[in-house]
């Protein structure tokens, strides 16, 4: 199953998002952001890729402030949707 990240640039916007995905019922991770993606805030939310669309659509309408959503290949993240404003 594909994984997808979402990197932030506040730990205010992470918790946001948290709450809100936890209530849509979509299976989260908080995890610290890797190395590889450079964000503000040491938190990102893993989800599977299957509720991306979802997770996105969320983001969108809730105008939550991200750096990115980011789909993880092997070691790299590949950014699938860049921040908003």
């Amino acid at each position: 199953m594909e994984t997808m990240l979402i990197a932030f640039d506040s730990t205010q916007q992470a918790l946001r998002t948290e709450m809100l995905l936890e209530y849509a019922d979509v299976e989260i991770d908080i995890r610290p952001t890797p190395k590889q993606i450079t964000a503000g805030c040491a938190l990102s939310i893993e989800f599977p890729g299957e509720h991306y669309e979802q997770v996105k659509s969320i983001i969108q309408s809730e105008k939550v402030e991200i750096r990115g959503i980011f789909r993880q290949i092997n070691e790299t993240y590949e950014l699938m949707d860049g921040a908003n404003p």
